[in-house]
């Protein structure tokens, strides 16, 4: 269940409580008149089934309750109530499959922006991964996938593809390009440095490397894990089941290659650069398109929900 708590001005009031009660899956109606000082108005609070929350707060939005007041949304840990229950079961499909498009567009707003501490995130697990590629060490490797942030950026463009939303589209495409920009420019230089120290080698980075050498090696199969990582990723968003995102950030090959790249261009080795380059590049786009069209799978499979819902209620 969630719980809404809203903030309407009083001339909305009643439109606000008839969409509350005309919405299936609601339940726990509360109204405060006056009750809100900042700003002004009647407190409404409620609570509703989460298969159903994306259809109310979009009704919400349509009364401008968002401009003109408060919607405020929390989800509820425990709620013993029949009145609940009922709303559960009236309400179409699993609450576990829904997907809530308000939040889902402000959580990869949040994550797609470009701070300094997502850029030094993405420079710290870049730096870890060009310690595992010439050390060949698989565990740093995975630590350094599991540091990564890059994963809100790309649910960023795929959300913004499927709402249409060009600005959180090019906010999300400028925080991948600049964040993976600075994190290899300043490998490039940290890979130098250890190199100058002695505890980078040409030598190793040259060597074979049966534990690492996948990163600048592109094949078909870099493609389909990052098309189910992807997939996978995007559900744990959609289903607020955020830890399955460690395991898709552990799938793809996204910050050791451009690690790879960055420890190959300090030597001059163009053949690795360019290797992993396509790597970085197959993992984006493997995930971009598994994101999107996980999307918009979602999208059509709740529009045919409603659509039999309501044909339900006319029945009755």
């Amino acid at each position: 269940m969630l719980h809404l708590r809203l903030i309407t001005p009083p001339e909305r009031t009643d439109a606000v409580v008839r969409l509350i009660e005309s919405t299936v899956g609601t339940a726990h109606l509360a109204v405060l008149p006056g009750a809100a000082r900042d700003p002004a108005g009647d407190l409404v609070l409620c609570d509703v089934a989460r298969e159903a929350g994306d259809e109310l707060i979009g009704g919400l939005r349509k009364l401008e309750i968002d401009r003109t007041g408060s919607i405020a949304v929390d989800s509820v840990g425990l709620s013993l109530s029949r009145h609940a229950d009922r709303a559960e079961r009236e309400a179409p499909g699993e609450g576990a499959d829904a997907v809530l498009w308000e939040q889902l567009t402000d959580v990869t707003h949040e994550e797609s922006t470009l701070t300094v501490t997502y850029v030094a995130f993405l420079v710290i697990a870049t730096m870890i991964a060009a310690c595992g590629v010439v050390l060949d060490n698989a565990i740093l490797i995975v630590g350094a996938m599991a540091v990564g942030p890059e994963f809100g950026p790309l649910a960023g463009v795929c959300t913004a593809l499927v709402q249409r939303a060009p600005r959180l589209a090019l906010r999300s495409l400028i925080a991948l390009l600049v964040g993976f920009g600075a994190a290899m420019v300043v490998t490039v230089g940290f890979s130098v440095f250890m190199d100058a120290v002695g505890l980078f080698t040409e030598g190793r980075l040259e060597a074979d490397r049966p534990n690492t050498g996948f990163v600048y090696a592109p094949d078909w199969f870099s493609f389909v894990v990052a098309v189910l990582a992807g997939a996978a990723g995007t559900l744990s968003l959609t289903s607020a089941k955020s830890g399955a995102l460690v395991g898709v950030a552990i799938s793809v090959t996204t910050v050791p290659a451009a690690a790879n790249a960055a420890v190959a261009l300090g030597y001059g080795d163009m053949e690795q650069t360019w290797g992993s380059t396509q790597q970085l590049l197959l993992n984006l786009l493997g995930i971009l398109l598994a994101g999107t069209l996980t999307l918009l799978a979602q999208k059509a499979f709740w529009a045919r929900q409603r659509e039999r819902t309501a044909a339900k209620i006319a029945e009755r």
